[in-house]
């Protein structure tokens, strides 16, 4: 089917009235290749405009056969010569003499092409038992960039509640002077359609919003909305501080390891970060396992400050957000004591299937010295200091990264002056990656896009701006916690799905003090850099 709204049912519509009956005739003059058009005497702006190609008159066939009160026509089983049938925008248009003859209307076409008036008679047949759509606006004028509130009163004649809603031509805003047509259509419980229901919004006088505007006003929490020119605002340095930072061990190379092995090793003491991004890759069921030995002379305490894994899963995206959103709300467990030269796992993933992944985000700290090994082991494997003694180091691959990198922790502060502005994450020239190495090897590493890397940023000057995120390097599927006075909110980016276009930011929240504070981890399976765009809410 070339559009699935050209099942329109068989209506008359009465505009710009709630009345359950409809005049007998109509009549819409339309000029091709604009949107301005007339119905019945009353101006009104065409969705789409009506245009010219090889002689032909093309209309868009959904809004004519709804301006017009007419059933729908099929089109799928006429020959396009006779049709003229195409697809423009994902509307079909058709040759308005064939329509002429499907949908038994009048028209008079002007000679030169630039007034074509279309005249139907018809008389209204409604189902009785089917619901009936019913709305209007609540204001009888608009102003561009004026919020429309629509109040709907639909109903069904037995009572059956209303299940679906098709809207048509409904917008929030309007941004230019015009009479603007909107349709709603209702299904109810037993999936019986309404006719549509025509209204008329108009819009008059002078702007009070642009479109940016209303976006920044309006847009929920968690949506997207319209934005082409986040690539030209200017950037807000990013100047960290490392006092009193400490290391990020990432496990991150091999990413897909296909045999039993040692991933990564290093010796800390006090507090770190574990990073660790693998894909089973053996041949058999598999765990992911961080082993923490005591190197000291002394017994060692150690305890988890917050944890966040995802495990098992075959989706990225899903890897990194959901293990962010587990660290951010994470607590601080339990501490346990090590012996010298003992061992233990301060984490055991999941069985891992062929092909399953695991994210895992955890700090830890240790009163003494202690040997962190990441490993992979079949899922039967029961780690002994023998099994464990006898692992080999796996190899870096080409693609991935892993070391320790001091600074798992980039304190940032920004002062709003001029907006829009953003900070950008993760582009490697405001902010670079951090240098560190592979000490299993003597790599010296830079950590590309600082994954695991936690942003606690300080935002100055923030009272009446917005915070959104723009997704610049590719599909975006993270998480980020903010703090605005009083209140705590971890912000799951998106809701729903993934970001991909750069030029549809989502609005992550709406600062209500002056000082307003959030952290970031740069999500793994997620495609970097971001910016994260300021906007003042109101001029």
């Amino acid at each position: 089917m070339l559009f699935r709204s050209i099942k329109v049912a068989l209506t008359l519509l009465l505009l710009g009235s709630g009345a359950g009956f409809a005049l007998t005739t109509r009549q819409l003059v339309v000029t091709p290749g604009t949107p301005t058009a007339t119905l019945d005497g009353r101006s009104l702006t065409l969705q789409n405009a009506p245009r010219i190609d090889g002689g032909r008159v093309l209309v868009p066939l959904v809004e004519t056969l709804t301006l017009l009160g007419l059933p729908a026509v099929n089109v799928n089983d006429v020959p396009l010569e006779e049709s003229g049938a195409v697809l423009v925008d994902s509307q079909t248009f058709v040759d308005l003499r064939w329509l002429g003859t499907a949908s038994k209307l009048t028209f008079d076409i002007s000679p030169d092409n630039a007034r074509v008036t279309i005249t139907t008679q018809n008389a209204p047949t409604l189902d009785p038992g089917a619901p009936q759509a019913r709305f209007a606006p609540e204001k009888s004028t608009y102003a561009p960039g004026e919020r429309v509130t629509y109040v709907e009163y639909s109903f069904d004649p037995e009572g059956q509640a209303i299940t679906k809603r098709e809207w048509t031509g409904r917008q929030d805003a309007f941004f230019a002077p015009g009479d603007y047509v909107v349709s709603l259509q209702v299904t109810n419980a037993q999936g019986k359609m309404s006719a549509p229901h025509t209204r008329v919004v108009k819009v008059r006088g002078a702007a009070v919003a642009t479109p940016l505007q209303f976006a920044l006003r309006h847009t929920a929490l968690g949506d997207t909305f319209s934005d082409s020119l986040v690539a030209s605002y200017p950037s807000l340095p990013i100047r960290g501080d490392a006092n009193e930072n400490f290391p990020l061990l990432f496990s991150d190379s091999p990413e897909k390891p296909s045999t039993a092995g040692v991933l990564y090793r290093d010796v800390v003491s006090g507090r770190a970060r574990l990073l660790a991004y693998h894909v089973n890759g053996l041949s058999v069921p598999a765990r992911v396992q961080v082993i923490a030995r005591n190197v000291d002379a002394r017994p060692v305490t150690i305890r988890s400050l917050g944890k966040g894994e995802t495990a098992p899963s075959r989706t990225e995206g899903t890897l990194g957000q959901v293990a962010l959103l587990d660290y951010f709300t994470s607590e601080a467990s339990p501490q346990f004591e090590l012996l010298p030269g003992r061992f233990s796992a301060v984490y055991i993933s999941p069985s891992l299937p062929i092909g399953a992944g695991v994210n895992l985000v955890q700090d830890i700290e240790a009163d003494g010295r202690v040997e962190l090994s990441f490993v992979i082991l079949p899922d039967d494997a029961v780690p002994t200091p023998e099994t464990l003694g006898a692992l080999p180091i796996l190899p870096l691959d080409a693609l991935h990264q892993r070391g320790t990198f001091l600074g798992a922790v980039r304190r940032v502060q920004v002062t709003l002056g001029t907006l829009p502005a953003r900070l950008n994450i993760g582009d490697g020239v405001t902010d670079t990656g951090l240098v560190g190495t592979d000490v299993l090897t003597g790599t010296p590493m830079r950590l590309a896009g600082n994954y695991g890397v936690l942003y606690d940023v300080e935002v100055l000057g923030a009272a009446n701006t917005v915070m959104a995120l723009s997704p610049r390097g590719g599909l975006y599927r993270g998480a980020l916690q903010v703090f605005d006075a009083d209140v705590t909110s971890t912000v799951r980016v998106p809701r729903s799905g993934v970001l991909t276009n750069p030029e549809r930011p989502l609005l992550l929240w709406r600062s209500q003090s002056e000082r307003l504070n959030f952290k970031f981890v740069p999500a793994n399976g997620s495609n970097l850099p971001v910016s994260l765009v300021f906007y003042r809410a109101r001029p």
